[in-house]
């Protein structure tokens, strides 16, 4: 008999307690569990109503806030408004002639910004005096600068900007931050800081300083092509109307037979304001049709524009048109210059040049053979009373013109005349000759894209001192 046996009421006894046990474990965790549920649902309910507090104090601070925004908003207008006030009557405080003294010496580009300022700001810009005066300030502080137009076959353009290196301007580098892929033409000319020059059948008006760019529309030509003439040129030339203060355009015309026969042309002007539109001119009787030298120059005095054309194979004449009364007048050539030429229109190298104020014919056909040029001066325009003058290279100088035929591309302010090489090369130069000394500088061109000198291309260039224009052109 094991003496560890337990009693069987005692063992009875303990499993009664162990069930007692168990029940009210389980009966405190059913308790525990009601409990947890109530205290979830209170907590739920107080986070939903926390949740609506803090949702409604949010709208109530966006309200407040969006308040104080929109007020902070009305003091910073008011204070602007005030500061455009104090500016203004600040500006109204300031002498009329101090503030064109000061405009006037401001780059062309900021003048074009500051037209729209004041109605008052845009009309003193604008106006002739204002005008005027820029030009000479800014003539007398700035250096010339040369731009050259290129077309090659494929009617791929550029326009180049050059500026001097030296003080002496011997030496002009292209600046490839202020040149136009695709962009530039034919005959190129200037005034008053304007370009000018011919793009397909249209003109074309470029302000480097403002870089304001206009083109112009097309011309229904009144005289048409007869059988077997064609079409040779559309030469634009731009001038000035001192009395009505407005730039202009002439557009000059021409048909023509093989070696000129048969030979048609017109005229039309074109007033740079908004709304223009050309105009024919109307000729006189005893109008003579005409065709400007092939590669010729002008001379622009702002009012009058000439150039040298021909009336046949044989006759020279230099038109005038006068931008104020839009009227054509001719002065023909003595037979003198064009003495010793079979087809005079074939073999005469010669253009038309201000010196000393008065019109001059600068005949350069033997410079190249004998270092010679001949210089036929119109000393009276009415009475049509000539003078000659001829000039001979230095010996130290003319190996400069033997190798390569010139052409004349205008006068530096200081009456130089420019000789360039008719076509273009590697190593690219022009010439300055000072009638006056009788002295004959080369100035190297630097920069101009290598592609350039591989095929045939058109090239014109304009040394202009007038490259800062506060105009603006309204289209």
């Amino acid at each position: 008999m094991n003496l560890k046996q337990v009693d069987p009421e005692q063992d009875f006894k303990l499993k009664q307690c162990q069930s007692i046990a168990h029940q009210v474990v389980s009966s405190d965790q059913i308790e525990i569990r009601d409990a947890k549920v109530y205290n979830s649902s209170t907590l739920f309910k107080l986070k939903k109503r926390r949740s609506r507090t803090s949702f409604c104090n949010l709208l109530i601070m966006g309200s407040f806030l969006g308040l104080a925004l929109t007020q902070q908003n009305r003091i910073r207008r008011k204070r602007r408004r005030r500061r455009r006030t104090r500016r203004s009557r600040d500006m109204s405080k300031i002498p009329l002639d101090l503030l064109m003294e000061i405009l006037c010496r401001l780059p062309g580009k900021y003048l074009a910004r500051f037209k729209c300022v004041s109605k008052q700001w845009s009309s003193l810009i604008s106006s002739r005096y204002f005008c005027e005066s820029s030009f000479t300030i800014t003539r007398q502080k700035q250096q010339p600068h040369l731009y050259m137009c290129l077309v090659d076959d494929d009617e791929k353009c550029a326009l180049l900007s050059m500026s001097p290196t030296s003080p002496d301007n011997t030496c002009f580098v292209v600046d490839q931050d202020l040149s136009i892929p695709g962009f530039g033409g034919y005959y190129l000319n200037d005034l008053h800081g304007l370009m000018c020059f011919s793009v397909g059948k249209r003109a074309c008006i470029y302000n480097p300083s403002t870089g304001q760019r206009l083109t112009l529309p097309k011309i229904k030509a009144d005289i048409t092509a007869d059988q077997g003439q064609v079409m040779y040129i559309k030469r634009h030339y731009i001038g000035y109307d001192p009395v009505d203060n407005q730039h202009k355009l002439l557009c000059t015309i021409v048909m023509y037979c093989d070696r000129l026969f048969h030979l048609k042309s017109e005229h039309w002007v074109f007033v740079l304001e908004a709304g223009g539109s050309w105009k024919k001119v109307v000729s006189h009787e005893s109008y003579r049709p005409h065709t400007p030298f092939a590669v010729g120059q002008y001379c622009n005095s702002g009012s009058l524009v000439h150039y040298l054309a021909w009336h046949d194979m044989y006759t020279c004449a230099i038109v005038s048109f006068d931008f104020r009364s839009e009227e054509l007048t001719t002065i023909i050539v003595p037979d003198d210059v064009r003495a010793n030429m079979s087809v005079p229109a074939l073999e005469m190298k010669a253009d038309l040049i201000d010196y000393g104020g008065k019109l001059a014919i600068f005949e350069h056909s033997n410079l190249k053979i004998e270092g010679k040029i001949e210089l036929w001066v119109l000393e009276d325009a009415e009475k049509k009373e000539w003078s000659k003058k001829c000039l001979v290279l230095p010996p130290c100088q003319r190996h400069l013109v033997q190798d390569t035929d010139l052409i004349l591309k205008g006068t530096t302010r200081d009456g130089k005349v420019i000789l360039a090489p008719f076509e273009m090369r590697s190593g690219f130069y022009i010439f300055c000759y000072d009638l006056g000394s009788n002295d004959l500088r080369k100035v190297d061109i630097k920069g101009v894209p290598h592609h350039w000198f591989d095929k045939e291309c058109y090239y014109d260039l304009r040394l202009m001192d007038e490259n800062e224009s506060p105009i603006y052109l309204e289209t």
